[in-house]
Order: structure tokens, then C-alpha cells, then sequence
């Protein structure tokens, strides 16, 4: 679905583009660093080169049973990091859920694993972003672990000494400072027409993200979603976001943290469905030229949407970490 999706959207942005392919399908687990190497360099790495991912979450998630590293995803964690050591890249970024710096027994193996990176030879920092403060219609807080090497570290900031502790690296300042303390309306009775609010900026709100592309739209992917089958799709208050499923968004509000899975997917503000796989991608803040191929089965598509960092926190941290390895940032605090 990814080269589908991401063939797509650069050949609509540039007429014969070249096709996108994944090198390797291969599970994490069962790659070395020397197989990635030939598959991504042709065996022979460039001067400058980045790890950026991001391994499974349940784990360490508030929701989920806390099995934390001893668990089968959890583990990818370190899977994860034993990657960067051996592939030994310029810069590297890792993000996870809050969860695993916000409870002890978690963020004691965060903490572990970080020093593993410090031995390596890479200085690192992290912070937890929120996508909302961004300009994405849904709260969704991720932490980012952040490294560069020190060979890398001291070509971009010739005479630095090497930072320790947090705080040094410059994250991406939000656009949205308190976007939690707007003036946020309530639940309203389905089939209502609720009240706008005022002060809020509108592309916090999903109805921005929404309006305009319903099931008759014709957008690609529009008209992809569970057919209802339950009375609670036309009984579900217009943002009542307080149970465990059919969570119904409000026009006027952000969107839950979008985690769909076993056909979980929230509930449409004013129409009695779910939200199809293109409004799902619209919360994500995906472009519209990004469209996932018909054939797929949709429980897949969902999980995919779900697993990815809205566009528009992923583009702040990317610039961020450009404008470091470039030069651009004036100052590193060493003092934090």
C-alpha cells in the first residue's frame, strides 16, 4: 500500500516521477545491518544518512496491559536501537508513546536504552509532541528520541562541546501554544446542529477536515468504510468521546488519538457511519494525493492510517532536524 500510495502522490506532483519501491520486506528481526546496506546503498553507505522509525507501541501504551520490553512488540524496541548500533548512521529518530518515559518501570528501559545509544557514540535528547499543538484536528502525543553522532555532531557545529543531558536539541516550536485550552464545546444529540464556537482556530476542528469530503465526493478512498450495522450509529451524541468504542467526533472539536484496530474507527460526526479511510487520512493530515489502493482490505488500511504520525508534526520534526545537520540553529544549550 505504501509504494501504491506514495507512487501516487509523486506523480501527481510531478509528472513521471519514478515509481517507489521497498527495498526489503523483511521483518526487522530477521535483517542485519550488512543486508540493509545492499539493499538501501547498494553495500557502500553515503557520507550523511538518517534511521528514522518508529516500533510497535501497545506495549507501553496507557491502554494496553503494560508488558512493556518483555513483550512481543515491546521488544522491537530494543530490536530497534541494536539496528542503529550496527548500522551506525549519521542521525537517527525513534518515536513511541508517552508511555514509556511517563511510567517508571517503562522509562527505567527508555533509560537503558539510551545509554546503549550513549555508549555507541551518539548524543540524544526527547521530547513529547503533541500533533494538535501543530495544526492537526486530533490530540495525539508521541515521544521522539532524537541522536547524532559524534563525528556527525561536531562537522555541524564545529567547537561544540558534546551536549549532555535534555534540552539541547532545538524540537520544532508549535504553532498552537495551549491548543487543550480553547473554549471546546460539549457533547450535542446527534442530528443537531450545534453551535460554533468561537476563538478556535478552524483547523483544529474536524468539521475543516471533513466538510467537504463526504461519500458522493469523489475523492479516492471517500467512499471506503464499515457498513453500519448497529442502532448506536444513529444514538451516539455528537462528540461523545467518553467510551471505549463508537467514540463519535464533534464538528467543532479535535479528534481522540486515532487508534483503530478490529474495526474500530470512530464514529462521523453528523452521518450515521464511521469515518471512511479518506476522512481517517484527512485527520492524519495525509494529502488527499496520497490514495490507498481499492483492492486492500480496509482493516488494513485503517491499522496503516493509525500507525503513522500526522504530515504536519512529521514535516516540524523534519525540518528541525535538517536545519541542525545544515547549521542553520545558532545555539545549542549545553547547560540543560
Amino acid at each position: 500500500m505504501f509504494e501504491h500510495a506514495m507512487t501516487n502522490l509523486r506523480r501527481i506532483r510531478k509528472s513521471g516521477a519514478e515509481e517507489i519501491k521497498v527495498s526489503s520486506r523483511s521483518s526487522i528481526t530477521d535483517l542485519r545491518s550488512g543486508i540493509i546496506q545492499v539493499d538501501a546503498f547498494n553495500g557502500r553507505p553515503p557520507e550523511c544518512f538518517g534511521v528514522i522509525g518508529g516500533p510497535p507501541c501497545p506495549d507501553f501504551s496507557s491502554g494496553g496491559k503494560h508488558r512493556g520490553h518483555e513483550g512481543d512488540r515491546g521488544k522491537l524496541s530494543q530490536t530497534y536501537i541494536d539496528m542503529v548500533c550496527s548500522l551506525c548512521p549519521s542521525f537517527f529518530l525513534m518515536e513511541n508513546v508517552p508511555g514509556l518515559i511517563r511510567f517508571k518501570k517503562h522509562r527505567d528501559y527508555f533509560l537503558t536504552l539510551r545509554e546503549q545509544l550513549h555508549d555507541a557514540g551518539y548524543v540524544t535528547d526527547f521530547a513529547t509532541l503533541d500533533a494538535l499543538d501543530f495544526g492537526a484536528p486530533q490530540e495525539r502525543k508521541r515521544v521522539f528520541l532524537v541522536g547524532f553522532s559524534h563525528k556527525t555532531l561536531r562537522e555541524a557545529r564545529p567547537g561544540l562541546e558534546l551536549p549532555t543531558g535534555e534540552g539541547w536539541f532545538p524540537f520544532p516550536k508549535p504553532d498552537f501554544e495551549d491548543a487543550l485550552g480553547y473554549p471546546w464545546p460539549g457533547a450535542s444529540k446527534f442530528g443537531a446542529e450545534p453551535k460554533r464556537p468561537r476563538g478556535i482556530p478552524d483547523t483544529l476542528m474536524t468539521i475543516s477536515w471533513l466538510k467537504d469530503v463526504g461519500v458522493t465526493s469523489g475523492i479516492p478512498n471517500s467512499d471506503e468504510f464499515f457498513v453500519p450495522y448497529s442502532d448506536k450509529f444513529s444514538t451516539v451524541d455528537e462528540g461523545d468521546d467518553s467510551r471505549k468504542s463508537f467514540k463519535r467526533l464533534h464538528r467543532y472539536r479535535y479528534s481522540p488519538t486515532a487508534c483503530y484496530g478490529n474495526n474500530e474507527v470512530h464514529l462521523h460526526p453528523w452521518e450515521p457511519r464511521r469515518l471512511s479511510v479518506r476522512e481517517a487520512l484527512r485527520i492524519q493530515t495525509v494529502p488527499d494525493e496520497y490514495i490507498l489502493p481499492s483492492n486492500k482490505n480496509l482493516s488494513a488500511k485503517f491499522k496503516m492510517i493509525a500507525n503513522g504520525v500526522p504530515v504536519v508534526l512529521a514535516r516540524a520534526i523534519a525540518r528541525s532536524l535538517m536545519n541542525f545537520l545544515v547549521g542553520e540553529i545558532d545555539h545549542v544549550n549545553n547547560d540543560a
